[in-house]
């Protein structure tokens, strides 16, 4: 019950941020007094701050605040795309820290080079930590799919990548034995947009993200959508158009051959070297040369959101990555769509973007690493290998 009751209050703080000893007590049905001793517990342990009185509680007595020690206590979270490697620290509370990024081209997508790469990014990181703070986890999101339990990266077809043992290896690369924990990056995305982000407290959300593939996560009723062996949502491989262009996991049509960067740059005709930016620039300032494309790419958008409309009735989808950007460029296009849908769901979802931007999928890597420590703060401490230190 202790364990429960810490494990409670630490989620709290953790999701909340700063909040009165009152205010947990009020959330968690627990005593004051109760609360009082299981923060300290958690103070001793290095995992929160109490500060001073800021209000009254509900009694009418001075109500300390409890935060979380974000400085002090991360997570290393690790985002591999299909153009970018980015390395994050996030601290309790899920609070950015650090960030470093390196660009990826097919050159870098040999596994032993990704890791050599990731090495390089965590030294970085981990050089500028507080020499006190504890990496309490690793966690990663990956551009594929993935299969959590035992840590393998089934098929990345983006990256080439077929059933690679990434658990391991990543384990081997940065000399830890800090437990590594996978995730598809759509996944990932959703459940910090979810938790954090632009769908905090909605129940029913899709979350698009991209590059030059489309990935996907989807909350139903509160509560991510697995699929039976932990591999759905893969939305970027629906197909929308069977005589399509060809697609790196074999198939023709898929979505994402439609609607990534690559796709946007095929469609328009963009000159060799003109990057996704330049072609939206073009297109946003009025030339003739990309228009039609760009109304070619805003078709296949629409067909794959009105589809996704149609078959979870979410209350919000939401765009993050390179997708945000070709969603805001041809915005009117695919709100105008929608009447496609069926009415009434067409009629109670709304179109966004992504509230945490280019960290989504790094925030919700994080909340992976950190789940072992919230479940049981003080034993997690207590069984902590060695510090996860920068690899020579």
């Amino acid at each position: 019950m202790r364990r429960h009751n810490l494990a409670s209050l630490l989620r709290l703080v953790h999701v909340r941020g700063a909040t009165s000893r009152s205010d947990l007590a009020a959330l968690t049905g627990l005593n004051r007094s109760t609360v009082k001793a299981l923060t300290a517990d958690l103070a001793q342990a290095g995992l929160v701050r109490e500060s001073a009185p800021v209000g009254r509680g509900s009694a009418g007595r001075p109500s300390i605040t409890v935060e979380p020690e974000s400085e002090l206590v991360y997570v290393l979270a690790l985002d591999i795309g299909v153009e970018h490697l980015t390395a994050v620290r996030v601290g309790l509370g899920g609070v950015v820290l650090d960030r470093r990024e390196l660009t990826q081209s097919p050159k870098d997508y040999d596994v032993r080079r990704t890791l050599r790469r990731l090495n390089k990014l965590t030294c970085a990181l981990l050089a500028d930590a507080p020499p006190k703070a504890r990496c309490v986890g690793v966690g990663v999101g990956v551009c594929g799919v993935v299969s959590t339990d035992d840590g393998l990266v089934r098929f990345a077809p983006n990256l080439a990548w077929v059933d690679v043992p990434l658990r391991a290896l990543l384990a081997e690369a940065l000399r830890t034995s800090l437990r590594i924990e996978l995730g598809n990056d759509g996944d990932l995305g959703a459940r910090a947009e979810h938790l954090r982000g632009a769908a905090s407290g909605l129940s029913d959300v899709v979350y698009i993200s991209g590059e030059v593939g489309v990935g996907g996560g989807i909350i139903l009723d509160g509560r991510p959508m697995r699929g039976y062996g932990g591999y759905g949502g893969e939305i970027g491989h629906m197909s929308i158009d069977p005589k399509g262009q060809g697609c790196r996991c074999g198939r023709r049509g898929c979505w994402e051959t439609e609607v990534g960067d690559e796709a946007v740059l095929l469609a328009t005709g963009a000159p060799t070297g003109m990057s996704l930016a330049q072609v939206l620039d073009a297109y946003a300032a009025g030339e003739r040369w990309p228009r039609a494309g760009m109304r070619r790419v805003a078709r296949s958008l629409s067909v794959g959101v009105v589809n996704l409309v149609n078959i979870f009735n979410p209350q919000l989808i939401l765009f993050g990555g390179a997708v945000r950007l070709i969603y805001l460029a041809v915005e009117p296009l695919v709100q105008q769509a929608l009447k496609e849908a069926l009415s009434a769901p067409g009629e109670q979802v709304r179109l966004g973007l992504a509230g945490l931007g280019d960290d989504s999928i790094a925030i919700g890597a994080a909340e992976l690493a950190f789940a072992r420590l919230l479940d049981d703060p003080l034993g997690t401490l207590g069984r902590l290998p060695e510090l996860l230190r920068a690899p020579a």
